[in-house]
């Protein structure tokens, strides 16, 4: 961002004075000095603006990143974590990240694993621990708004983001829900899930339940790769996917890390917790159809949990 300065020149003091024209010439100076002063004004609120709308091509977040607002329609719409409001206490907090063209997908996951209903959401996180919520940011499209807000009228399960939907800003709307989640729930376990997965809640709370997890321990399928930070400024670059932004943050906090293959399952087991066409797709190949197909399994849907692997 290049910045302006302005110059003005003032004008020569006249040699001569003239008692009849003193007046109108302190006037005039006067009224000029004035309308430099609001020009100066309006530049520097301007300029101001500009700087603090634009990310200037960064690609870290060394200015604390934050979103303006967040809301949990389950809980209280509007609300946003902050003000001493208590936070809700469960086991783990599951943010199910979506987008405005995934319609198809959270469709035939309220078909499946994840109950469609407000009582049915509620009686799994009972019997599961665990909370579960599609995580969406805003977009400036004003029928997709709309019909975001009809799905969340009829079925009340997001986590809206006051953060623009883009899949080149998916890393920081993951930093938003993140950041968010923590502000609204009181977790022992904060996950990073996507709409395109087979899930079992059941063994996922299993996993959790065991308590043999060390304080400050990184879940999933581990993926080692270099690590990019500042050290003069300490930040941690942000790259174009999100998990591996994710996963090189842990990796540079030097968290305990659990790399656990029950989390990616390209088939459903006795013991896969998600499944997914690993490795020919980051999710399932084709997730609206793929979902109702496993769930009619009775590997995915009806396989006993295993109260332990050992």
């Amino acid at each position: 961002m290049k910045k302006l300065d302005d110059v003005i020149e003032m004008p020569s003091q006249p040699k001569f004075f003239y008692p009849r024209n003193t007046s109108s010439y302190y006037n005039k100076r006067c009224c000029f000095l004035l309308v430099c002063l609001l020009v100066g004004i309006t530049g520097f609120i301007f300029g101001s603006i500009v700087l603090l709308k634009s990310d200037g091509g960064r690609s870290n977040i060394c200015r604390g990143f934050r979103p303006r607002s967040v809301s949990v329609v389950w809980e209280k719409v509007g609300s946003s974590g902050s003000g001493g409001e208590k936070r809700h206490k469960v086991m783990g907090f599951v943010g199910i990240q979506t987008g405005f063209g995934s319609v198809g997908r959270r469709k035939s996951l309220r078909k499946t694993w994840m109950p469609s209903d407000r009582e049915g959401l509620q009686r799994l996180e009972e019997s599961t621990g665990l909370t579960f919520r599609f995580v969406i940011g805003r977009t400036s499209d004003r029928s997709k708004m709309i019909e975001l807000k009809k799905e969340v009228a009829e079925y009340d399960d997001f986590m809206l983001l006051d953060i623009e939907e883009e899949y080149s800003k998916l890393p920081y709307k993951t930093l938003a829900f993140f950041k968010a989640a923590y502000a609204l729930f009181d977790s022992e376990f904060y996950v990073k899930a996507d709409d395109d997965i087979y899930l079992r809640p059941d063994r996922l709370s299993l996993l959790f339940g065991k308590g043999v997890h060390e304080t400050q321990t990184y879940l999933g399928c581990m993926k080692k790769g270099p690590v990019f930070t500042d050290p003069k400024l300490k930040c941690f670059r942000m790259f174009s996917n999100e998990d591996v932004t994710i996963g090189s943050w842990m990796l540079a906090m030097n968290v305990n890390h659990e790399d656990n293959r029950a989390l990616c399952q390209p088939d459903c087991t006795s013991s896969s917790i998600a499944v997914w066409d690993i490795p020919t797709c980051s999710g399932l190949c084709d997730p609206e159809k793929k979902l109702l197909e496993l769930h009619q399994k009775v590997s995915c849907a009806k396989t006993p949990t295993l109260e332990s692997d050992e």
